[in-house]
């Protein structure tokens, strides 16, 4: 297996990242290093940090310094997907995410919670079909 970024559909000149609003750099890093295991790269510039896998192979999530708080609800959002729906919950909001959903939300055998990080940016928490 080769380490490195995650490339798009198979193509080798895209690469795949995640850019993730955020009011203060370092609280969201983080939190979000604490959500997915992922490092922050110390040569990150200016109002950027990116984290990525601790083994370096998939997904950059790119935090990006903004002025003004988020409004509004995302249009788009990160689902983790997990086998403990309670257990991870529980995990997230002792690093500081905050429930939107108080009971957990059902459709079509999943199960799920809706969070957001530190600065209100939702993500959900999913826990699929028992087969």
């Amino acid at each position: 297996m080769t380490h490195g970024p995650a490339r798009f559909g198979g193509r080798d000149d895209v690469v795949l990242a995640v850019v993730v609003d955020c009011l203060d750099l370092e609280r969201s890093a983080a939190f979000w290093c604490g959500v997915l295991g992922y490092r922050a790269e110390p040569s990150s510039p200016g109002r950027y940090q990116s984290l990525l896998p601790a083994d370096g192979n998939g997904i950059e999530l790119l935090l990006q310094q903004v002025p003004e708080p988020k409004a509004g609800k995302n249009r788009v959002h990160l689902d983790l997907r997990v086998p403990d729906l309670t257990a991870e919950t529980d995990r997230l909001v002792t690093l500081g995410a905050t429930r939107v959903t108080n009971e957990p939300i059902e459709e079509y055998g999943w199960t799920w919670h809706v969070l957001s990080d530190p600065d209100g940016n939702e993500f959900c928490v999913l826990q699929p079909p028992p087969d």
